[in-house]
């Protein structure tokens, strides 16, 4: 799963650019300021990187980057099949190589692809942790610092601390949550007999969600009901009276007689006039109509009637919700709602001040926290001797004959989210002296090689098929540098290295060579752009020369830079 090319449009200096990288090690060289790390910073941002519209080159209005790996499942079985996994679950297309674009505007804002579709950031950062390992050239600065010495063992010794960060904030949780209810206690229980006097007299009302607009229908109509039978009596009067012939008499016969007769009259004529056949069944609708009023009210009348102890009892009821509002400040209407909200904040409160039940959930979760942590210790413990070794065996060559790395775990005297334990990087820089804190012992150039060492050795870890170090050689030189570019090219026989270098002993070990360079030009006010160029023969090793002697080259240096290739 190598890299297999970059392409840059208008970043940081390079104004356009097209690498094909090819499989081994690959140096990248030029002169100081030229831009090597440049192409770093591309992988880097094409690989899920902060984007800042800075790197946008001067002059253009977005950047593009575009890295293409080469799918090899020869190589690593185990990288293809979790990509094609990755790709699947993400809902990406599978293509013969894995493409990544990414650009960025001079606002800031960025865009992602994965084999041509949309992607984000951070699929593009899942994507970079799994096929590139990136080594920068201040990886000594790390070496002192806590977490990342801890970080970098568990990453030997496969460790995976997610069940025991997780467990640990449980815990925490759980202790903290025992202890406001151990320093609440008094409170608690007051608040809680407050919470339990009121619900208690809210209790013996029993209000019902709906109760208070069905008690205001209800004594609406019972405290109205003379009105509502006389109006009723006097509706059904109109529309059928008791008597036909007492209506005939005193000439106000009933709506509904009204018009049955006229109905009839038209309907004994329909047989002349069309018109009057559909009069007529406008005239039987209505008639059928009235007539269910009149049932309706009928009705009415037999089931309703006057009862003023009914009357009484809703006036009571009501009292009572209105005296409970008036006490509590609310709405009549919320008086069921704040019984339910004071039912759950009894039950949280019980919960709160049940102390044995929050021990017991401390316990447990402290319990899972020791099993996590012990279980990362064991671990920890036999990878670090491992570790200390490969690293003890890594410095001999570096210039460090008869020195000592060690690994040194200290048990904290209170456990921590990342474990029972403190981890710390010590160094015996010659053969008798006793380990120290590598930070304490070792000078620069030491540094940068049990840096070196540790990159080497933990380069092996993981999935990874590319692997770049940028400038991590800083500060050695002569025959130790020449073991750095063994040591890269080694690492090149069964994986894909691209290192930023500035030792000609490296570059003579490499592959493919690659030169950097910077032009300024009087086009576009005096810009500056860097090129990458492939050197090989001849042009290499006037390369190679000049990293040897610097600005002046000699017959001696490029013989000598032609000696360097071809002893490797």
């Amino acid at each position: 799963m190598a890299l297999k090319s970059l392409a840059l449009r208008d970043f940081v200096i390079v104004r356009e650019l097209d690498l094909g990288l090819a499989s081994g090690f690959t140096v990248l060289t030029g002169e100081t300021g030229a831009g090597k790390s440049i192409l770093i910073d591309a992988v880097q941002l094409v690989l899920g990187a902060r984007a800042d519209a800075g790197l946008v080159r001067e002059g253009a209005s977005r950047l593009e980057v575009t890295a293409e790996f080469e799918i090899s499942p020869a190589q690593n079985k185990a990288l293809a099949v979790w990509l094609a996994a990755w790709l699947d679950e993400a809902g990406f297309d599978h293509l013969d190589t894995l493409l990544l674009r990414r650009t960025v505007d001079l606002q800031g804002k960025s865009r992602a692809w994965v084999n041509g579709s949309p992607a984000t950031a951070t699929q593009l950062k899942e994507l970079g942790e799994a096929l590139v390992d990136i080594h920068g050239q201040h990886a000594w600065a790390t070496l002192s610092r806590p977490d990342a010495v801890r970080d970098l063992l568990d990453a030997y010794a496969g460790c995976d601390t997610t069940a025991l960060r997780v467990a640990w904030t449980v815990w925490r949780q759980c202790v903290k949550a025992l202890e406001a209810a151990q320093q609440s206690q008094d409170k608690l229980l007051t608040e809680r007999e407050r919470l339990q006097w009121q619900i208690g007299e809210v209790a013996k009302l029993a209000p019902a969600a709906d109760e208070w607009d069905e008690l205001n229908a209800q004594h609406s109509k019972h405290a109205n009901a003379q009105s509502l039978i006389e109006a009723a009596q006097t509706a059904l009067a109109a529309l059928q009276n008791e008597s036909a012939e007492r209506g005939a008499r005193h000439g106000n016969a009933d709506v509904i007689s009204s018009l049955v007769k006229a109905n009839d009259a038209l309907q004994s004529k329909a047989h002349i006039e069309p018109e009057f056949a559909a009069l007529c069944d406008v005239l039987s609708s209505s008639l059928a109509q009235l007539e269910d009023a009149a049932h309706s009210l009928n009705a009415y009348l037999r089931h309703t009637e006057i009862d003023p102890a009914r009357l009484a009892q809703l006036d009571e009821r009501m009292s009572q919700w209105l005296s409970l509002s008036r006490r509590y400040k609310r709405k009549p209407e919320e008086l069921h709602a704040l019984y339910t909200a004071w039912q759950a904040e009894l039950t949280q409160l019980d919960a709160a001040s049940d102390l044995a039940a929050l021990q017991t959930a401390e316990q447990a979760a402290e319990k899972t926290y020791k099993q996590e942590a012990s279980a990362i210790s064991k671990k920890r413990k036999a990878a670090a001797p491992k570790l200390a070794s490969s690293i003890t065996q890594a410095m001999q060559g570096l210039g460090m004959q008869g020195g000592v790395f060690d690994v040194a775990l200290t048990t904290l005297t209170s456990p921590a989210q990342a474990g029972l334990e403190e981890v710390a990087f010590l160094v015996a820089g010659h053969a008798g002296s006793t380990p120290r804190p590598v930070g304490k012992v070792a000078s620069g150039g030491e540094l940068s090689r049990i840096a070196l060492a540790i990159s080497v050795v933990t380069s092996q870890l993981g999935s990874a098929q590319t692997l770049i170090f940028d400038e991590v050689d800083s500060g050695v030189g002569g025959a130790v540098a020449q073991t750095v570019g063994k040591l890269m090219k080694q690492l090149g026989h069964d994986r894909q290295v691209l290192a930023v270098t500035h030792l000609p002993q490296v570059a003579a070990c490499a592959n493919q060579h690659w030169v950097v360079a910077k032009h300024s030009t009087n086009i576009n006010n005096g810009s500056t752009s860097s090129t990458v160029t492939p050197v090989v023969g001849d042009a290499r090793v006037a390369e190679v020369a000049r990293m040897l002697g610097g600005a002046s080259v000699t017959d001696t240096t490029r013989a000598h830079a032609l000696e360097m290739i071809n002893a490797i």
